[in-house]
């Protein structure tokens, strides 16, 4: 990682250094084009990125040792030895900064949920992504799935993706059971379905869908977080009996 000393003009001097070493006006002006037709970043854009990477990671540090309640950028800006406001260069704020994590980690795992899905894995194939990808990064986990952040709110771009899992899971239900007769609580959500977006699952794919979706973040939440923890039973394959049950056909 590069060395953070002077970043807040590092950064603006990164591009144009960069440049300078294309050799000749002409070349340069030919390159830059290039890159720009190619849609390739430019040095300045290469360097922001990596800078921005260090930050989140260090942010990470943070969240697992004190929560993301804790988090500060004053504090990252120390670890990284330069100034504060010189990393509002790349984070407006606190809140900024927790948007980018949260939507690294819910892009993160609605892609490993589709591409599941695309190869018509049903609803336990999912579960089984989910633990796994849980159990990879337990932080990255509880930052969208544990207690919310105290005056943190989320922007709109966020709840799409996140929806983007549900309707990878409802598909999935639907297709589980396409003809199932509707239970009181599904006839309920008939009329209650802003949750799903513009899903076209019946109200006993909703059901079955949102069944799966609290139970198994129960168990999973109660195992990451360490309350099995001596109680002497395998988490996973409880997590394995949960999904037994859940795909088990309805009365």
């Amino acid at each position: 990682m590069a060395d953070m000393a002077g970043v807040a003009d590092t950064d603006a001097k990164a591009g144009a250094d960069a440049d300078g070493e294309a050799g000749p006006k002409t070349g340069a002006k030919t390159g830059a084009k290039s890159d720009a037709k190619a849609g390739a970043a430019t040095p300045r854009e290469r360097y922001r990125a990596q800078v921005c990477a260090e930050i989140k990671e260090h942010a990470w540090k943070q969240i697992a040792e004190a929560g993301a309640s804790a988090l500060s950028l004053n504090a990252i800006a120390k670890q990284m030895g330069v100034s504060g406001p010189a990393l509002y260069r790349y984070f407006a704020g606190r809140d900024e900064l927790i948007t980018e994590l949260i939507r690294d980690a819910y892009r993160s795992l609605a892609d490993a949920v589709h591409a599941a899905a695309v190869t018509g894995a049903d609803p336990a194939g999912l579960a089984h992504v989910l633990r796994d990808w849980a159990l990879a990064d337990p932080q990255r986990y509880f930052l969208i799935y544990g207690t919310p952040v105290p005056g943190y709110h989320a922007p709109e771009e966020i709840t799409g993706i996140s929806q983007q899992i549900m309707a990878d899971l409802l598909t999935a239900c639907a297709a589980l059971e396409p003809d199932a007769p509707a239970t009181p609580f599904a006839a309920h959500l008939a009329d209650h379905r802003d949750w799903a977006g513009d899903h076209p699952a019946p109200p006993a794919a909703l059901h079955r869908a949102l069944t799966f979706w609290t139970r198994l973040h129960g168990v999973l939440s109660l195992e990451l977080a360490g309350h099995f923890t001596g109680m002497g039973f395998d988490p996973a394959l409880l997590f394995e009996a949960e999904i037994d049950g859940l795909r088990a056909p309805r009365d």
